[in-house]
C-alpha cells in the first residue's frame, strides 16, 4: 500500500479537483459538461497567472501584496495610453515597462531599507492603486468607470479560440512551463530555494541576493502587467479596479500549491493547480445556488481542511510513530498497574 508521505502534494491537489467537480455535478450536471469546465476558465485564469510568480517570491522567503494594485494600475495606463492617441502595441510596450518598474520599485525598497516585504509591499499597494485612481481621474474616467473603444482585435486577446481551445488556457501552458524550467530546472531556481531556506547563509555564499530579488520582483510586475492586458481584453474595458479582489485568492492559490510562507519551499505546478481548484470551487458554488458570501466562507474552509491533508500526508510517519509510542506506554502503565494489583 503507498504511503500517504510518497505521494506528491500536485497528485492530491489534482485529485481534489476531480472529487469536487464529480461532487458539484451530482448536484448540477452542467458541471460534467466539458465545455462549461473548459470556458469557465476564463472567470478565474488570471488567479492562476499571479499565483505563478508570487510563489517563486514566496519560495525566495518575500512576500508581494501590491500585486492587485500593480494590475489595476497597468490596465487604466494601458487605456490611458491609447486614448492620447498613441498606437495600441506601443502602448501595451510601456504598459509592460510600467508594470516592471512597479516590481523593481518594491525590489529596490526591500533591499535599500531591509525591512520586511510584507511591509514594504502594503506600502506599494496603496501607492499603486492610488496612482491608479489619480490616473483615471486626469483621464476623465472618474472613480471605477473604465475606459473603452479599443480596436477590435484587442477583443481576442483573451476571447479568442484556437483549435477551440481559449487562448488564455494556450498562454497559461506556456506560461507556466516557463516558470517550471526556471524555478525547478535551472540555477537561478535552485538559488531561490537555497535563499528561502537560509537567507543568512546566502549572502555568505556566491548567490547575488539582491539580483534574484530584483528579478522576482520585476517578474511579478511584468505578469501583473500581461494579466492586466487579458483583463482589458476580456472585458473590454480598462479600470483601475481590475486587480482589486485577486489579492486573497492569489495568496491562498500560492500557499494551497505546496509555497511554505516562510520560504524554502514551493511548486509552479502546484500554485497552477491550487488556482485551477479554487476556481472550480467557485463556479461549482455558484451552479448549485451558494451565496458569494457562503462560497467565500466555504473557500476558506477547504483550504484549512487541505493544508490539514497536507500536515498528515507530510508528517503521517512521524504521527504513526508518535501513535504507537503512545500505545505501548499505555500498554505498559496497563501491565503494571494489573502486577501492582496482585
Amino acid at each position: 500500500m503507498m504511503k500517504l508521505k510518497n505521494i506528491s502534494w500536485e497528485i492530491w491537489l489534482l485529485i481534489i479537483i476531480v472529487l469536487e467537480i464529480i461532487l458539484f455535478g451530482l448536484f448540477n450536471s452542467r458541471m460534467f459538461n466539458f465545455n462549461v469546465l473548459l470556458y469557465g476558465t476564463n472567470d478565474f485564469i488570471y488567479i492562476a497567472f499571479l499565483a505563478v510568480p508570487l510563489t517563486m517570491i514566496i519560495v525566495s522567503g518575500g512576500i508581494d501584496l501590491s500585486f492587485g494594485s500593480v494590475v489595476g494600475l497597468c490596465a487604466i495606463s494601458l487605456g490611458v495610453l491609447y486614448k492620447s492617441d498613441m498606437p495600441f502595441y506601443l502602448a501595451v510596450l510601456v504598459t509592460f515597462i510600467i508594470g516592471a518598474g512597479c516590481g523593481l520599485l518594491n525590489a529596490l525598497l526591500i533591499i535599500l531599507t531591509g525591512v520586511n516585504p510584507l511591509v514594504i509591499t502594503l506600502g506599494t499597494m496603496y501607492l499603486y492603486s492610488g496612482a491608479a485612481l489619480l490616473i483615471s481621474g486626469t483621464a476623465g474616467a472618474t472613480g471605477y468607470e473604465g475606459i473603452s473603444d479599443f480596436p477590435g482585435y484587442v477583443d481576442s486577446i483573451s476571447n479568442g479560440l484556437a483549435l477551440g481551445i481559449p487562448l488564455p488556457i494556450i498562454y497559461f501552458t506556456v506560461f507556466v512551463f516557463i516558470f517550471y524550467i526556471i524555478l525547478h530546472r535551472l540555477n537561478f531556481g535552485r538559488s531561490i530555494f537555497f535563499i528561502g531556506q537560509n537567507m543568512r547563509a546566502s549572502r555568505y555564499s556566491t548567490i547575488n541576493v539582491n539580483r534574484i530579488t530584483l528579478i522576482n520582483y520585476m517578474l511579478m510586475g511584468i505578469s501583473s502587467a500581461a494579466v492586466a492586458l487579458m483583463l482589458v481584453s476580456y472585458f473590454g474595458s480598462a479600470r483601475s479596479d481590475l486587480g482589486s479582489s485577486f489579492l486573497m485568492p492569489v495568496i491562498t492559490a500560492a500557499v494551497l500549491g505546496g509555497a511554505n510562507i516562510y520560504g524554502g519551499e514551493g511548486s509552479i505546478f502546484g500554485s497552477a493547480l491550487a488556482a485551477f481548484l479554487i476556481g472550480y470551487l467557485q463556479q461549482g458554488l455558484q451552479m448549485v445556488g451558494v451565496s458569494t458570501e457562503m462560497s467565500n466562507a466555504v473557500s476558506g474552509g477547504l483550504l484549512i481542511c487541505v493544508l490539514i491533508v497536507k500536515s498528515v500526508s507530510h508528517y503521517s510517519d512521524t504521527i504513526m510513530h508518535y501513535l504507537k509510542k503512545s500505545f505501548r506506554h499505555e500498554n505498559r502503565e496497563i501491565k503494571g498497574s494489573n502486577e501492582h494489583v496482585y
